[in-house]
C-alpha cells in the first residue's frame, strides 16, 4: 500500500457497503441457490457466487441461471430473487474483519463516515438497523436515493452534501471499479478495497484508485500524519 503524504487532512470517509464494509455474499448466494434447488437444479458452492456478490441480483442470477438483463424472464427472476433475499438479509451477513475497529477509530477521532451503495433502500435500511456497527454512519445513500447509481458521481456528491464536507477533504472506499469511477468523477480521493468481492480477473490496481488496501485497518495509515 502506497502512502500519499501530500494528501490534505481527511475530514470524511465514505464507503461502499457490500464487499467493503460487510460480507453479504452468503445471504445473496443462498437466496439465488434456493431458486436453483426449487427448480430441481443442483446447489452451487458459495465460492462460485462470491466473486459476483458486488453485482447484486444481476451477478447472482448470472451464476445461478446463466442469464443477463436481456433475457426474457430476467425481470421475473430478479423479483423472485429480491424476495428471497429480503427474507434473509441478516442471516449470515456480518462485517469484514477489522471493519468494526476501523469505524470505531474514525468515530473516536471525530471523522464522520458514511455509506454510498447501489443497494436499494429497502435492503440498506434494514441492514443498517440490524448491524449495530453501521448505526454510527453520518449519512447513508442507497441505490434509489438519487436518480443515478454508481458509476455516476451523484450518489457520492449527495453524501458529501448531506455530510457538509468538501470533496477534496474526503475519501471513498470501494471494492468495485464503478466505486472508483464514481469517486474520481465526484472529485474525492479513492481507495480500492482489495479484500472485497474480486473475481479472478479483477485487478484493482488498474482501476485508477489513489491507493489499494489489502485489509480495512490499512485505511487508518492514510489518515495518520506522514
Amino acid at each position: 500500500m502506497a502512502l500519499l503524504p501530500a494528501w490534505a487532512p481527511v475530514r470524511c470517509v465514505l464507503f461502499d457497503l457490500d464487499g467493503t464494509l460487510i460480507d453479504s455474499a452468503p445471504d445473496l448466494a443462498l437466496a439465488a441457490d434456493a431458486m436453483r434447488t426449487a427448480r430441481g437444479m443442483p446447489s452451487l458452492p458459495l465460492e462460485v457466487y462470491r466473486p459476483h456478490a458486488s453485482s447484486g441480483a444481476r451477478g447472482m442470477l448470472a451464476i445461478a441461471f446463466g442469464i443477463g438483463p436481456d433475457a426474457p424472464d430476467y425481470q421475473a427472476l430478479r423479483e423472485e430473487f429480491l424476495e428471497h433475499y429480503a427474507r434473509r438479509l441478516l442471516h449470515c451477513t456480518q462485517a469484514f474483519e477489522g471493519v468494526a475497529a476501523l469505524l470505531a477509530t474514525l468515530q473516536a477521532r471525530g471523522v464522520p463516515w458514511g455509506v454510498v451503495t447501489n443497494k436499494a433502500r429497502r435492503f440498506t435500511e434494514p441492514l443498517v438497523a440490524g448491524l449495530p456497527l453501521l448505526q454510527g454512519a453520518a449519512v447513508v445513500i442507497s441505490g434509489d436515493s438519487t436518480p443515478h447509481t454508481k458509476p455516476h458521481p451523484e450518489p457520492v456528491l449527495a453524501a458529501l452534501r448531506l455530510a457538509g464536507v468538501e470533496a477534496h477533504a474526503s475519501l471513498y472506499v470501494g471494492d468495485d471499479e464503478r466505486d472508483i469511477a464514481a469517486g474520481r468523477a465526484a472529485g474525492v480521493r479513492t481507495v480500492a478495497a482489495g479484500y472485497g468481492y474480486l473475481g479472478a480477473q479483477a485487478n484493482p490496481h488498474a482501476w485508477g484508485a489513489d491507493v489499494v488496501i489489502g485489509q480495512p485497518g490499512e485505511l487508518l495509515k492514510l489518515l495518520d500524519p506522514a
